[in-house]
């Protein structure tokens, strides 16, 4: 049978309908499309794809079951490893790391991996994902802070290990940036508490509204009798460019912004309590994933134009290849090698804002080209709304309240890449808390080998 080069296209919802509704976009494979796909992969006796995947999924074995109508048995092997496919098959940066890392991609496209595992995973959790199989429980205690993509890592691989698991979490919702961060037409809620139940299952306990370093702090926590503690709060403190008119009303940050359309549901507004201000024209600033799902929601809540306002060229863009080709086909607008310099206001409230054009200079300390402003090209951009998506660092809190907790200048927690473990004898962390923000399978990753760590560091076997 010759190789085939491309690889099986996902369905979609129409890009006219779906600018207008908060529904899934991509609809994902059916049996027959999965196992198409999966007959693409030639199954390499030494799969760079695994060591590609900061998780670690043995990627042929999976997809083989694939091949062979075991579906469910595929996701029980993606499970060995990833205790949230669902979530990873959908928004897992794959064409920069197992997908990146497949030799078809010398001749034509890679296999689907992120769209396999996506399909294996849903098609379990359709039928019913199955009871795990109870670990012999030990009397040594651990809590996780936080209960996004680290956390529930962390809590999950913890908890098969017999370990009594607690995960502490500030929002009244549990999943993290999963539920505050990521829109419901890129990652459906219901999969995630999906996700979350299984671990509930595996024994994990939950508590929310508990803002840990202020509702309980880290010795709060060992004197209640934790031997040892995960911290994975992520970044959750929005950065602004601290230019003029930032205080107006109408300027966002993407944090507020996304929390309240994703996690209070401001897009039922009256039905749901939180309500959100509708514009007509509305500036997002940014060019990464977040500024793609703020600009995506607003054009959903009824904007008649939104802007992507991005200082460098299309080629420097952080966002993923599918979101921004997806961003475009709902009809966002790209304002590239543009940079704000003011926001303009009457009534206290945003009118406009004054931009500059950029050209590309030498490459800065990222690698990327630096963007340098054009002289006597200002203008004004007539909106109604701004919304900063700039980035965003940890929250101090935790640090000013934990004694011998060492700190980055930037607020970014002190931890070893390779276990996780700080300056603090038995406290670990991992994931944006750690790097800043950055991806769900990194901070998965950043999870698996903290709770490895934890395990030793009780007594356990390495």
């Amino acid at each position: 049978m010759p190789l085939k080069l491309e690889r099986t296209p996902m369905r979609e919802q129409d890009p006219a309908q779906r600018r207008r509704n908060f529904d899934e976009v991509a609809l994902g494979y059916s049996p027959d499309e999965a196992m198409k796909e999966a007959q693409r992969c030639i199954q390499c006796k030494r799969p760079l794809c695994v060591d590609g995947c900061p998780v670690h999924v043995q990627i042929p074995q999976f997809i083989k079951l694939i091949t062979e109508g075991r579906f469910e048995d595929a996701a029980q092997k993606i499970k060995e490893t990833n205790n949230l496919p669902a979530v990873c098959g959908r928004v897992c940066p794959q064409e920069e790391q197992c997908e990146a890392q497949c030799v078809l991609n010398r001749k034509g496209q890679s296999v689907a991996i992120g769209r396999l595992e996506r399909f294996a995973a849903d098609y379990q959790m359709e039928r019913g994902i199955p009871a795990p199989e109870q670990p012999i429980k030990t009397d040594k205690k651990v809590a996780v802070i936080g209960s996004g993509p680290a956390g529930l890592t962390a809590a999950a691989d913890l908890a098969k290990l017999g370990y009594d698991v607690t995960v502490f979490e500030s929002f009244h919702e549990l999943g993290g940036v999963l539920v505050y961060g990521i829109p419901e037409f890129r990652l459906p809620k219901a999969l995630v508490k999906q996700e979350i139940e299984s671990l509930k299952r595996l024994g994990v306990n939950f508590v929310t509204n508990v803002i840990a370093g202020n509702t309980l702090t880290i010795d709060d926590l060992f004197d209640d009798g934790y031997q040892a503690v995960f911290i994975g709060t992520g970044a959750g403190l929005p950065k602004f460019m601290d230019i003029p008119g930032e205080s107006l009303n109408g300027v966002y940050s993407a944090n507020e912004y996304l929390t309240r359309v994703n996690l209070m549901k401001a897009y039922l507004f009256p039905k749901a309590d939180t309500p959100i201000k509708k514009a007509h024209k509305v500036a997002v600033v940014g060019g990464g994933n977040v500024a793609m799902d703020a600009a995506r929601c607003a054009l959903r809540l009824g904007a008649d134009e939104v802007h992507i306002v991005y200082r460098r060229s299309e080629a420097e863009m952080p966002a993923r290849a599918e979101e921004v080709h997806h961003a475009k086909e709902e009809g966002i607008i790209f304002d590239l090698l543009t940079n704000p310099i003011r926001i303009i206001g009457e009534n206290g409230r945003v009118t406009g804002m004054e931009c500059i054009k950029m050209e590309l200079g030498e490459p800065d300390a990222s690698g990327r080209r630096r963007p340098m402003p054009v002289k006597g090209s200002e203008f004004i951009m007539e909106v109604d709304a701004v919304i900063m998506a700039l980035g965003t660092t940890p929250n101090p809190l935790i640090a000013s309240t934990t004694h011998g907790l060492d700190i980055q200048p930037w607020g970014g927690i002190i931890a070893d890449e390779a276990t996780g473990a700080t300056s603090r004898p038995g406290v670990y962390a991992g994931g944006d808390a750690v790097t800043g923000a950055a991806t769900v399978i990194l901070a998965m990753g950043a999870g698996k080998k903290a709770a490895a760590a934890i395990h030793e560091y009780l007594g356990g076997k390495k």
